[in-house]
């Protein structure tokens, strides 16, 4: 025990009182959850970040855009606006936030992106705007529960799985565990490639001592660098790492097992970059000059901001894109799920 949690006991208690009284409020109808037209998948997590939403969110893209008409909601945190907006060519990361604009990057041409912190607001926009739209993903939402959505994807770490987890602050759970109790499925993420049958067991039953529902386990796949700014034809064995994640040990472990890093630089979750940054990375690359820069997708997207070229478009920067790996029957299993969901809304077309 840390010396300082008993000083926290009593701050845990009265955020456990209040996020419970909350929840129980919308379980008793004091307060409403409305529920639309239009099929909603609520893609979420207990825990303060780091649980691979956006990752989730895109892989259910995939899953299903060749059958549905999509469209993506979220707060977009961090970003500099409020309200409404559907994201466009016009708009970047300081607009919509950084995890919208990089699925609008990867899925613009095809999936409808919007962020509104008022979601109840903005489904009906979303409908108004893009009328053929026939379903609705919503990535962080599990504790916006005006909004009451078809499906709930509940994601938890293998590294720090939920129910081993505290509230806030003595651990890092925004509500009780029983808040599990919402969700249609659990994702364990992140798992290790060789996780053994023992240990999905241990994770199934400690989970299921709170609900009983599907448990699946997901892992990462990385794929191959891709430059940020100008193409690069030469092969570099050395890296300067650059994140801004809420975790990225994995991520350092992966660059760290293809190459030899000289440097590691961590900026806190949705850092935003300066001036100061960008010239201490191109400084590094200056006195390091086979190396080159390696960073993750999130922070890529941020980093291509046109203010940014002076510095870096002539140093070799990539990013490493990150998937979800999941097994074939787990896929085939949360295709029915929610394609069962999109059915079942008399207006949508068979799939």
């Amino acid at each position: 025990m840390r010396w300082y949690e008993p000083l926290l006991y009593p701050f845990a208690a009265i955020y456990d009182g209040i996020t419970g009284y909350r929840n129980r409020m919308f379980e008793t109808g004091k307060k409403k959850s409305i529920s639309f037209s239009i099929p909603t998948v609520v893609v979420g997590n207990l825990n303060l970040g780091g649980s691979g939403k956006t990752p989730m969110v895109e892989f259910l893209i995939e899953l299903l855009l060749p059958h549905l008409r999509i469209a993506t909601l979220s707060r977009g945190y961090g970003r500099k606006t409020k309200g409404f907006l559907m994201a466009n060519n016009s708009l970047g990361p300081s607009e919509i936030g950084d995890e919208p604009f990089q699925i609008f990057e990867k899925f613009g041409k095809e999936v409808s992106v919007a962020v509104g912190e008022k979601r109840i607001m903005a489904i009906p926009e979303i409908i108004f705007q893009k009328p053929q739209t026939e379903l609705i993903l919503l990535d962080d939402a599990f504790q916006h529960r005006y909004v009451k959505g078809d499906y709930y994807i509940l994601l938890t770490t293998y590294q720090q799985p939920f129910f081993r987890d505290r509230i806030l602050p003595l651990g890092t759970l925004r509500e009780n565990v029983n808040g599990a109790k919402r969700a249609n499925v659990i994702v364990v993420t992140k798992c290790p490639d060789q996780i053994s049958e023992s240990e999905t067991e241990i994770y199934q039953k400690e989970i299921n001592n709170i609900t009983d529902v599907p448990v699946l386990f997901s892992g990462i796949e990385y794929g191959d660098p891709f430059p940020i700014f100008n193409p690069v034809s030469k092969d570099f064995n050395k890296v300067i790492i650059v994140s801004g994640i809420a975790n990225n040990q994995l991520f350092v472990s992966e660059v760290k097992r293809r190459y030899q890093v000289i440097e590691i630089i961590t900026f806190e979750d949705h850092h935003r970059y300066i001036e100061a940054d960008l010239i201490r990375i191109s400084g590094l690359i200056k006195r390091n000059q086979d190396c080159m820069v390696l960073t993750t997708e999130k922070d890529a997207v941020k980093l291509k901001n046109r203010a940014f070229y002076k510095y870096l478009a002539e140093i070799p920067i990539f990013a490493l894109p990150i998937k979800i790996k999941l097994a074939e029957k787990d896929k085939e299993f949360l295709f029915k799920q929610i394609t069962k969901i999109v059915k079942d809304k008399a207006y949508i077309r068979e799939i």
